[in-house]
C-alpha cells in the first residue's frame, strides 16, 4: 500500500491532518522512540490485557498461520512517563510458535515495548504498513483518552516481518484530536424527542410553548478549526448546508475574521422528528465562538445560529438536556411574533424560555422507531400546515396545558410513569398534536397502539414525525422486538432503545 496516498485520501475524509500525526501513519519505525523524541520523555507502556487466545480468521491471515494456532493478544496503551498522558493504543497478536523462549518470556512479561524486545534479542525486521482508516472511538478509547464515544481515531495496521515471515501483527490507534499543529474544538450534543406544542390558540397574548425530553442516542459529534475559508465535510449535503449556514451566521454575528473547517463525524436522519438541524446549527455555533474566544450562553447561541423560533425544546436540550417546558412567546400585533410560525421559519425570534426543567428518571428508557415513510414536514410545507390549522381550538389548548401541569410534570417529579404516560397518551389527540398525528399515514398511530400494546406506559409521535417513540421502565427489549417485528411487516425502518439524557451538550478542546 502507498502510505502516501492513503494519507491524502484520509485528509479528504476527515481534514488537514498535522506534520506529527502524518509521521505516525506513516512511519516504519519504532514509535516508542518517535514518541519519545515528540514528547521530549520518556514514554512507558501499560498492559491492559494480555492472553494466549487460538487465531481467528483474520489474525490467521494476517500472520500466515493456521486458526486456532496460539498467539499472545496483547492490549497496551502508550503514555508519557512523567505525566500518564496516553499517546496510543494498540493491539498486537504474535504466533508463539515463531518465537524463541527468550522473546517468548520478554513478550509475556507485561510493559515492555516490542521494539525494546526486538533490541534486546538482537532481531533483524521491517514493519510492512497494510491500511491506515477513521475508525469511531467506542467506550473503553473514550475511557482511556478522555474524549467523545465515537469520535474519529487514526488507526494504521501494520506487520513486523523477520526472515520474510509476519512476526508481530499490529494496530495503533490515536484520536485525531491529538497532535495537532492547531486547536480544535469538539462537540457532542443530545438529540431530542418534541411531545409536543401547548399553545397555538394565541388568544392569550402568547403562543407555542414547548414540552420536550432530551436523549443519549442518536446525537452528533462535529469538529470546527480555523480556516481561511468555511469547508464542511462530513455527513449528508443537508447536514453540511445546515453546518455551513450556521458558520456563515456566527462568524458574521461575532465578527470573526477568516472561516472555519468543519468535520462531521457522527449525524442522524433529517426532518425525522428529533431535532437534528438545531442541534447541528448550536453545535458549530458553540464550537465557533469558542474558537474565537467567544463565551455565550445557548439561547444567544441559537439566536445567532436562526433556530429556535417556536420552540425552545432544542436549545434547552443542547444547554442542559432533560426534561423541559417552555413558556412560547409573546404574540400579537406589535409582539415578538405575529403569526403562526415554525421555528424555521420564524428567524430572528429569540429561543422560548425554558418554566421548568427536570431530570428525567434515570432507569427510564425510551424505544424509538422510525418507519421508512417520507420524512417530516419541513419548509413551506410545514409553514402551510401551521398557517391553515392555526389557531386551534381553545378547549383543547387549556386540556394539554392541564395535562402537563397535573400529570406529566408531577410524572416526572415523583418518578410516576403511570401518571406520566396517561398525560402523553391523552395529548396525541389534543390541539396542534392532533392536526401533526392526523396528517400522518395510518402506520403511524398503528404504531403507536403496537407499542402500547406490547407493554408501554406511553406512546406518542415526535414533532411531525415520522419517528414514534415510547417509554418504558422495566419492559423495554420487549417494546423493541415489537416495534421491529412491526416495522418488518410494514415496510421497513429503525428501532433502537435510548436512556434519557439529563446534561446538555459536550465541548472538549484539543
Amino acid at each position: 500500500m502507498d502510505i502516501h496516498i492513503r494519507i491524502r485520501e484520509l485528509e479528504e475524509e476527515a481534514g488537514r491532518l498535522s506534520k506529527v500525526q502524518r509521521i505516525l501513519l506513516g512511519t516504519d519505525g519504532s514509535v516508542t522512540r518517535l514518541l519519545e523524541v515528540i514528547t521530549r520523555g520518556e514514554v512507558r507502556i501499560a498492559t491492559l490485557a494480555q492472553e494466549v487466545i487460538g487465531a481467528g480468521k483474520e489474525v490467521a491471515c494476517l500472520l500466515g498461520v493456521q486458526e486456532g494456532d496460539p498467539v499472545n493478544h496483547r492490549v497496551v496503551k502508550i503514555e508519557e512517563a512523567a505525566t500518564g498522558t496516553p499517546l496510543i493504543y494498540a493491539v498486537s497478536d504474535t504466533p508463539l510458535g515463531r518465537l524463541s523462549p527468550g522473546f517468548r518470556e520478554d513478550l509475556m512479561r507485561a510493559d515492555i515495548p516490542i521494539g525494546r524486545i526486538l533490541a534486546r534479542h538482537r532481531i533483524e525486521a521491517r514493519r510492512e504498513i497494510l491500511d491506515a482508516r477513521i475508525v469511531a472511538a467506542g467506550s473503553e478509547h473514550a475511557r482511556i483518552f478522555g474524549i467523545f464515544r465515537g469520535e474519529p481515531l487514526l488507526s494504521r495496521r501494520y506487520q513486523i516481518i523477520h526472515r520474510g515471515e509476519p512476526l508481530i501483527a499490529i494496530e495503533e490507534q490515536f484520536p485525531a484530536s491529538a497532535f495537532l499543529d492547531e486547536e480544535r474544538v469538539m462537540v457532542e450534543t443530545p438529540s431530542r424527542i418534541h411531545l409536543g406544542l401547548i399553545d397555538l390558540h394565541g388568544g392569550i397574548g402568547r403562543v407555542d410553548g414547548g414540552i420536550g425530553l432530551s436523549l443519549e442516542e442518536p446525537g452528533i459529534l462535529l469538529e470546527v478549526s480555523r480556516a481561511g475559508e468555511t469547508l464542511v465535510r462530513g455527513g449528508d449535503e443537508r447536514a453540511r448546508e445546515t453546518a455551513g449556514r450556521a458558520a456563515a451566521r456566527v462568524l458574521a454575528g461575532i465578527r470573526a475574521p477568516g472561516g472555519v473547517e468543519i468535520t462531521l463525524s457522527r449525524i442522524y436522519p433529517p426532518h425525522v422528528g428529533l431535532g437534528r438541524g438545531t442541534q447541528i446549527a448550536l453545535a458549530v455555533a458553540r464550537a465557533t465562538c469558542e474558537l474565537f474566544g467567544r463565551s455565550l450562553p445557548a439561547r444567544e447561541l441559537a439566536r445567532l445560529a436562526g433556530r429556535g423560533g417556536t420552540s425552545g425544546i432544542g436549545t434547552a436540550a443542547f444547554e442542559t438536556g432533560g426534561f423541559i417546558v417552555d413558556g412560547g412567546h409573546a404574540f400579537g400585533p406589535g409582539a415578538e411574533k405575529t403569526g403562526f410560525l415554525p421555528s424555521a421559519a420564524a428567524s430572528g425570534v429569540r429561543p422560548a424560555p425554558v418554566i421548568a426543567r427536570h431530570d428525567f428518571p434515570a432507569d427510564w428508557r425510551i424505544v424509538l422507531a422510525t418507519p421508512s415513510l417520507t420524512a417530516g414536514a419541513s419548509g413551506g410545507e410545514e409553514v402551510e400546515i401551521f398557517r391553515t390549522a392555526c389557531p386551534v381550538p381553545l378547549e383543547e389548548v387549556r386540556e394539554t396545558c392541564h395535562e402537563v401541569l397535573l400529570r406529566m410534570l408531577p410524572g416526572v417529579v415523583d418518578h410516576d410513569l403511570d401518571l406520566f404516560g396517561q398525560a402523553v397518551n391523552r395529548i396525541q389527540g389534543l390541539g396542534f398534536k392532533r392536526v401533526e398525528v392526523g396528517l400522518q399515514p395510518p402506520v403511524i398511530p398503528l404504531l403507536m397502539e403496537e407499542l402500547r400494546s406490547a407493554g408501554a406506559a406511553c406512546a406518542g409521535m415526535s414533532s411531525f414525525g415520522p419517528t414514534v417513540y415510547a417509554v418504558t421502565d422495566t419492559g423495554a427489549p420487549g417494546i423493541l422486538s415489537a416495534a421491529e417485528g412491526f416495522l418488518e411487516e410494514h415496510g421497513g425502518g429503525g428501532a433502537w432503545i435510548s436512556a434519557p439524557r439529563n446534561t446538555g451538550a459536550g465541548v472538549r478542546v484539543a
